[in-house]
């Protein structure tokens, strides 16, 4: 079911849907039926030039990312969780370039929660899969938290979750009802907080990575960058319609 899932998803995304209006585009060119090669290619080319363009990506983007705000004020807690995110194992490399531009940013934040609690009873958790690589995520961000100065005894890493539900079922065996703080990206963490919940646990909202931002720049006001933020957007809204579909939300 993971798998599929993954699957099907890599199709519902900007660049696959555009690509298949192009391709139909091409096919009906291709077969002298130029009238709805004309509707394809127009569409195929609306869908690029308004998903790439700033105004509207941020508008796709800033309802998942302004569901919470950022943890500027750090309560009292035990615990805090990190999500995983990608990575890539070279050991020619040093481990910040090993890891995701993501990974990086919700470690660091992890990183600077877990200190700003002041407690010796403190612990920071690591989740994370491998997939198709040697080395599980966790492993990773926990060795990338060490080289920052965490202690390893103050690390906790989860190997077997390849979901955000499974990392909250983990997560539940370790904290209970008690509330932690949960680090992920800001467009993941509306998906994050309500399964969370869901299963009965007390997630206390940290985003990062946010991408909504406005650029003054005017390379970007049509750029990859914008149809990255919808990539990523499109990611997350279809998470939450299966997760609502299954039941998880």
């Amino acid at each position: 079911m993971f798998l599929f899932k993954k699957i099907v998803s890599a199709f519902l995304l900007p660049i696959p849907i555009g690509l298949f209006l192009l391709l139909l585009a091409l096919y009906f060119l291709l077969i002298n039926s130029y009238k709805k090669a004309k509707v394809f290619l127009v569409l195929g080319f609306l869908w690029f030039a308004l998903l790439s363009f700033q105004p509207i990506s941020n508008a796709i983007i800033n309802p998942l990312e302004n569901s919470h705000n950022a943890l500027l004020d750090i309560p009292k807690v035990e615990y805090v969780l990190v999500l995983g995110s990608g990575h890539k194992t070279n050991e020619n490399l040093s481990i910040t370039s090993q890891m995701s531009s993501v990974a990086s940013v919700r470690v660091n934040e992890g990183i600077r929660i877990f200190k700003a609690l002041e407690n010796e009873n403190a612990k920071i958790v690591f989740s994370g899969y491998k997939g198709f690589d040697k080395n599980y995520h966790s492993f990773m961000a926990s060795q990338l938290s060490i080289s920052l100065g965490v202690k390893k005894e103050k690390i906790i890493k989860l190997d077997k979750p390849v979901d955000t539900r499974e990392e909250a079922r983990e997560m539940k065996k370790i904290v209970g009802n008690k509330p932690f703080i949960l680090v992920t990206s800001a467009s993941h963490m509306k998906r994050s907080i309500l399964l969370f919940k869901k299963l009965g646990l007390n997630p206390i909202a940290a985003p990062t990575y946010h991408l909504g931002h406005k650029s003054e720049s005017y390379s970007s006001i049509f750029s990859s960058e914008n149809l990255y933020k919808v990539k990523v957007a499109f990611h997350e809204y279809l998470g939450l319609i299966w997760s609502y579909i299954r039941g998880y939300i």
